[in-house]
């Protein structure tokens, strides 16, 4: 899961993880859909797997213990240099830590928190949990974005806790209430403004995984021949075609084609 290196940035994102009832069906359905294979991962907080794409680890899956009442949804984790001081700013920002800071089989610390809206998140203390860079092949991560009603109160709270300087994205429409979150004037994830009508139900404000595909149309189909849905038509953007859809669990994500490949 990590090897030996110097701790990654404060504020990158390093990792995302989702939880589901079945970890079987969960790999078959990515493993088919993005080519990932598997390997097996710290088994601290239950069963857990590492989703692997030639060979380097770009995400990873646990099973949610028995009868858990919980939302499927994939979790980004967030570098920091002290994951302890982190999640006191989190608390002092009017957010919330529900797990941790806990120390994971002497590789790392992370903790689990929830932003001042509810967005839930991770965060990482240790050395890279991928070998692979962020932007790469088929199914490797893109781009992280928080879903949520207004970005004026909440980048705020993002832009404390973690340092990053939040800007509208000049690519985008001005009528978008949209921020991008950046680090020494690079974009690392981004904050869409829906208005609280649009946030779904069962989960409201929350944080989306992109993943790369060579082709959204053919994405779309696969989703679904393997048990997932389309939550919505191809939208063409400044940062590529992209589509959201659900894992067979409802486990929401997106799929994108960036611009150039």
């Amino acid at each position: 899961m990590t090897e030996a290196a110097s701790p990654p940035t404060s504020g990158t994102h390093r990792w995302v993880s989702l939880m589901v009832r079945d970890l079987t069906t969960a790999q078959r359905f990515y493993g088919e859909l993005f080519g990932w294979e598997f390997d097996a991962g710290p088994t601290q907080l239950g069963p857990y797997v590492r989703a692997l794409r030639d060979g380097h680890p770009v995400a990873g899956i646990g099973e949610s213990a028995a009868g858990a009442q919980q939302v499927v949804a994939w979790l980004p984790y967030i570098a920091t240099r002290d994951v302890d001081a982190t999640a006191g700013r989190i608390r002092e920002c009017g957010g919330t830590v529900a797990v941790g800071p806990i120390e994971v089989e002497q590789v790392g610390r992370l903790a689990i928190a929830s932003d001042v809206n509810g967005a839930a998140f991770g965060l990482w203390q240790g050395g890279p949990r991928r070998s692979a860079p962020f932007y790469g092949p088929t199914g490797t991560p893109e781009w992280n974005e928080l879903i949520t009603a207004d970005t004026s109160v909440v980048s705020k709270f993002y832009s404390v806790v973690l340092g990053y300087e939040a800007a509208p994205e000049p690519a985008q429409p001005e009528e978008l209430d949209y921020l991008t979150l950046r680090l020494d004037g690079r974009p690392v994830a981004s904050i869409r403004g829906v208005g609280a009508a649009a946030l779904p139900q069962d989960r409201g404000p929350h944080w989306i995984t992109y993943f790369s595909v060579p082709d959204v149309d053919e994405g779309l189909k696969a989703v679904e021949r393997l048990g997932g849905r389309v939550l919505g038509e191809p939208e063409v953007s400044p940062f590529g075609r992209w589509a959201k859809v659900a894992d067979p669990e409802g486990g929401n994500f997106a799929i994108v084609r960036p611009p150039g490949r």
